[in-house]
Protein backbone atom coordinates (compact mmCIF):
# COMPACT_ATOMS: atom_id res chain seq x y z
CA UNK A 1 0.00 0.00 0.00
CA UNK A 2 1.34 3.21 -1.17
CA UNK A 3 1.94 6.55 1.41
CA UNK A 4 -1.18 8.01 -0.27
CA UNK A 5 -3.65 4.99 0.11
CA UNK A 6 -2.02 4.71 4.22
CA UNK A 7 -3.21 8.41 4.64
CA UNK A 8 -6.63 8.10 2.52
CA UNK A 9 -7.41 5.14 5.25
CA UNK A 10 -6.05 6.53 8.37
CA UNK A 11 -8.15 7.60 10.90
CA UNK A 12 -8.08 11.11 12.98
CA UNK A 13 -5.69 10.27 15.60
CA UNK A 14 -2.96 8.26 13.12
CA UNK A 15 -3.52 12.32 10.61
CA UNK A 16 -3.05 13.74 13.12
CA UNK A 17 0.12 11.87 14.66
CA UNK A 18 1.26 11.31 10.76
CA UNK A 19 1.51 15.72 10.76
CA UNK A 20 3.06 16.37 13.83
CA UNK A 21 5.78 13.36 12.88
CA UNK A 22 6.46 14.98 9.94
CA UNK A 23 6.89 18.52 11.87
CA UNK A 24 9.06 17.06 15.18
CA UNK A 25 11.24 15.45 12.52
CA UNK A 26 11.81 19.30 10.95
CA UNK A 27 12.15 20.82 14.73
CA UNK A 28 16.32 21.47 14.02
CA UNK A 29 15.47 23.47 11.26
CA UNK A 30 12.77 25.58 13.61
CA UNK A 31 15.00 26.65 16.41
CA UNK A 32 14.08 24.90 19.06
CA UNK A 33 15.23 22.42 21.44
CA UNK A 34 13.78 18.25 21.06
CA UNK A 35 11.21 18.92 23.46
CA UNK A 36 9.09 21.63 22.13
CA UNK A 37 6.68 19.53 20.48
CA UNK A 38 6.18 17.24 23.30
CA UNK A 39 2.95 18.67 24.96
CA UNK A 40 1.22 17.73 21.47
CA UNK A 41 2.28 14.52 21.35
CA UNK A 42 1.18 14.17 25.33
CA UNK A 43 -2.29 15.93 24.22
CA UNK A 44 -2.41 13.12 21.19
CA UNK A 45 -2.08 10.21 23.60
CA UNK A 46 -4.56 11.63 25.89
CA UNK A 47 -6.66 12.66 23.31
CA UNK A 48 -6.74 15.88 25.26
CA UNK A 49 -6.87 19.62 23.66
CA UNK A 50 -3.52 20.44 22.07
CA UNK A 51 -4.11 24.11 20.74
CA UNK A 52 -3.15 25.52 24.31
CA UNK A 53 0.42 23.46 23.35
CA UNK A 54 0.34 24.44 19.93
CA UNK A 55 0.40 27.96 20.51
CA UNK A 56 3.17 27.89 22.71
CA UNK A 57 5.29 25.60 20.31
CA UNK A 58 4.62 28.33 17.57
CA UNK A 59 5.78 30.86 20.35
CA UNK A 60 8.91 28.88 20.85
CA UNK A 61 9.67 27.78 17.67
CA UNK A 62 10.99 30.13 15.06
CA UNK A 63 13.28 29.78 12.16
CA UNK A 64 16.52 31.28 13.12
CA UNK A 65 17.72 34.78 11.10
CA UNK A 66 19.65 34.01 8.65
CA UNK A 67 20.35 30.54 8.31
CA UNK A 68 23.82 30.26 6.22
CA UNK A 69 23.45 32.04 3.39
CA UNK A 70 20.75 35.18 3.50
CA UNK A 71 20.10 35.44 0.09
CA UNK A 72 18.04 32.19 -0.45
CA UNK A 73 19.73 29.55 0.51
CA UNK A 74 18.79 26.06 1.34
CA UNK A 75 18.13 26.14 4.85
CA UNK A 76 16.16 28.93 5.01
CA UNK A 77 14.08 27.61 2.22
CA UNK A 78 13.70 24.03 4.08
CA UNK A 79 12.84 26.17 7.55
CA UNK A 80 10.01 28.34 5.50
CA UNK A 81 8.66 24.86 4.20
CA UNK A 82 8.94 23.55 8.53
CA UNK A 83 7.15 27.14 9.45
CA UNK A 84 4.26 26.37 7.32
CA UNK A 85 3.68 23.14 8.76
CA UNK A 86 3.60 24.70 12.25
CA UNK A 87 1.70 27.12 11.43
CA UNK A 88 -0.67 25.35 9.44
CA UNK A 89 -1.29 22.29 12.24
CA UNK A 90 -5.01 22.90 13.24
CA UNK A 91 -6.14 24.03 16.70
CA UNK A 92 -8.91 21.48 16.27
CA UNK A 93 -8.18 18.26 15.30
CA UNK A 94 -11.29 17.70 13.12
CA UNK A 95 -10.70 14.62 10.61
CA UNK A 96 -11.12 17.14 7.85
CA UNK A 97 -8.57 19.30 8.81
CA UNK A 98 -5.69 16.97 10.74
CA UNK A 99 -5.99 15.17 6.86
CA UNK A 100 -5.20 18.02 4.97
CA UNK A 101 -2.85 18.95 7.10
CA UNK A 102 -1.02 15.64 7.33
CA UNK A 103 -1.28 15.36 2.99
CA UNK A 104 0.37 19.02 3.16
CA UNK A 105 3.00 18.00 5.89
CA UNK A 106 3.86 15.13 4.14
CA UNK A 107 4.45 17.03 1.26
CA UNK A 108 6.58 19.73 2.44
CA UNK A 109 8.84 17.52 4.73
CA UNK A 110 9.62 15.43 1.74
CA UNK A 111 10.31 18.44 -0.18
CA UNK A 112 12.43 20.11 2.23
CA UNK A 113 14.62 16.67 2.64
CA UNK A 114 15.40 17.02 -1.28
CA UNK A 115 16.20 20.66 -0.68
CA UNK A 116 18.80 19.55 2.19
CA UNK A 117 19.84 15.94 0.61
CA UNK A 118 23.59 16.33 -0.21
CA UNK A 119 22.53 13.50 -3.01
CA UNK A 120 23.00 15.20 -6.00
CA UNK A 121 20.73 12.98 -8.06
CA UNK A 122 17.00 11.70 -7.54
CA UNK A 123 13.56 13.23 -6.75
CA UNK A 124 11.83 15.26 -4.41
CA UNK A 125 9.82 11.73 -3.96
CA UNK A 126 6.44 13.14 -4.19
CA UNK A 127 5.89 10.72 -6.88
CA UNK A 128 6.93 8.08 -4.93
CA UNK A 129 3.58 8.83 -2.11
CA UNK A 130 1.61 7.32 -4.73
CA UNK A 131 3.67 4.34 -6.08
CA UNK A 132 5.38 2.92 -3.15
CA UNK A 133 8.72 2.51 -5.02
CA UNK A 134 11.50 4.72 -4.12
CA UNK A 135 13.56 3.98 -7.18
CA UNK A 136 15.15 7.52 -8.55
CA UNK A 137 14.53 8.78 -5.20
CA UNK A 138 17.59 10.18 -2.82
CA UNK A 139 18.39 8.52 0.01
CA UNK A 140 17.66 11.33 2.51
CA UNK A 141 14.11 11.65 0.63
CA UNK A 142 13.71 7.53 0.67
CA UNK A 143 14.43 7.54 4.52
CA UNK A 144 11.72 10.26 4.93
CA UNK A 145 9.12 7.99 3.21
CA UNK A 146 10.18 5.36 4.84
CA UNK A 147 9.44 7.00 8.35
CA UNK A 148 5.79 8.87 7.12
CA UNK A 149 4.97 4.68 6.42
CA UNK A 150 6.09 3.73 9.57
CA UNK A 151 4.26 6.09 11.26
CA UNK A 152 0.96 5.78 9.46
CA UNK A 153 1.50 1.91 10.06
CA UNK A 154 2.40 1.76 13.66
CA UNK A 155 -0.87 3.99 14.16
CA UNK A 156 -3.14 1.27 11.96
CA UNK A 157 -2.01 -1.60 13.76
CA UNK A 158 -1.59 -0.51 17.62
CA UNK A 159 -3.77 2.58 17.85
CA UNK A 160 -2.94 5.56 20.71
CA UNK A 161 -0.57 2.24 21.73
CA UNK A 162 1.63 3.16 18.57
CA UNK A 163 2.06 6.81 19.47
CA UNK A 164 5.35 5.94 21.40
CA UNK A 165 6.97 4.30 18.35
CA UNK A 166 5.52 7.25 15.93
CA UNK A 167 7.72 9.46 18.73
CA UNK A 168 10.84 6.99 18.43
CA UNK A 169 10.82 7.20 14.39
CA UNK A 170 10.46 10.66 15.04
CA UNK A 171 13.49 11.14 17.09
CA UNK A 172 15.50 8.75 14.49
CA UNK A 173 14.22 11.37 11.78
CA UNK A 174 14.93 14.65 14.03
CA UNK A 175 18.96 13.36 14.55
CA UNK A 176 19.47 12.81 11.25
CA UNK A 177 18.02 16.23 9.68
CA UNK A 178 20.11 17.68 12.71
CA UNK A 179 23.41 16.12 11.24
CA UNK A 180 22.77 17.30 7.52
CA UNK A 181 22.14 20.88 8.64
CA UNK A 182 25.22 20.68 10.74
CA UNK A 183 27.37 18.82 7.97
CA UNK A 184 26.00 21.71 5.64
CA UNK A 185 26.80 24.55 7.88
CA UNK A 186 30.46 22.97 8.56
CA UNK A 187 30.73 22.64 4.66
CA UNK A 188 30.10 26.46 4.10
CA UNK A 189 32.19 26.86 7.10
Amino acid sequence: MTLVERLAQADEQALAASGLACLDRCVPLLGGDDEALRPLWAALADNSDWSQHLDKARGALTAPENPGDPNGSAEAEAATLARGMLDAAPADRTADAVRAWADTCSVDALRLHRILDPATEGTDGLEARGTGGTDGVSPLVAAELRRQIAVLDLLAEHGASGLRGALEASVEGRRVLRAVVSRRARGRG
